[in-house]
């Protein structure tokens, strides 16, 4: 290939999203740990479900009053990945004061989700992200952006079109691919043009078998367990484990916080 082909290859693959995110062995974050390397909080739904034992049917209402922090599930899954990636925390001082947990956090949130942060910003006073987030709430709440960036996730164009058994397929091999690199993807789980789930998850683990893969991901709505997103090898389909506010079943799937277009 010529020298410019290759420049233009090199270029393509980094917006598509398709280049590896490495970093040197001592910068590398480790394994994602749950519940260790998760906020403590969980993002709220604005609709309380319900399920009727007699007829098995799922019934749903909204919340009044409105839940505070809800429709940022988006928002805390690339924040969980950005924490992950670009935070270290150490426990070993004292706790630090509020206008410096601020500023760190605001460091944190500014680095660029869709690849490993090239330096690490120290936070004191706590082991992990868990306790962390569970004794500064507040800040970190205030910290997270409002729900216009699950909605202008650059990545949403993609819903409206076609997903194919061979793109399902291939985000399967994506996402052990990304996980064998110490990179969790960060997934969109959708059921377009039906709205019973629509939603971003933190990929962090796989379980393979010869008839399937069960990833682990990071709910932000449920932040008590993992949730599984199951693949099938032999449908080449994704289907989505039954949580408070989805029944359960097939589900598309694509990764999103990676490259130019997603």
């Amino acid at each position: 290939m010529r020298a410019g082909g290759r420049a233009l290859a090199a270029t393509l693959a980094l917006s598509l999203g398709c280049a590896a995110r490495t970093l040197p062995g001592d910068l590398r974050p480790g394994p994602f740990r749950f519940p260790a390397d998760i906020f403590a909080f969980a993002n709220e739904t604005v609709w309380e479900y319900g399920l009727d034992p007699a007829t098995d049917l799922r019934s749903w209402r909204r919340r009044e009053p409105r839940p505070p922090f809800s429709l940022r599930c988006g928002t805390m899954a690339r924040a969980a990945r950005q924490f992950y990636a670009g935070a270290r925390f150490d426990p070993s001082p004292s706790p630090t004061d509020a206008s410096t947990y601020e500023r760190l956090v605001r460091e944190v949130l500014r680095s660029d989700p869709r690849r490993p942060s090239g330096k690490r910003v120290v936070i004191p006073g706590y082991p992990d992200l868990q306790s962390f987030s569970a004794a500064h709430e507040a800040l970190l709440k205030a910290a997270l952006a409002g729900p216009w960036q699950s909605y202008l996730q650059r990545g949403n164009w993609r819903m409206i079109f076609p997903f194919t058994a061979r793109h399902q397929r291939r985000l399967a091999r994506r996402l052990l691919a990304s996980l064998a690199r110490s990179w969790p993807p960060i997934v969109h789980v959708l059921r377009y043009p039906e709205l019973t789930i629509n939603h971003l998850v933190l990929v962090f683990d796989a379980e393979e078998t010869p008839a399937e893969i069960r990833f682990l991901t990071y709910d932000p709505n449920d932040a008590a367990h993992p949730v599984v997103l199951t693949f099938d090898r032999a449908a080449d389909s994704f289907s989505y484990a039954p949580t408070p506010y989805f029944p359960g079943g097939p589900v598309k799937a694509y990764e999103v916080y990676d490259g130019l277009l997603y």
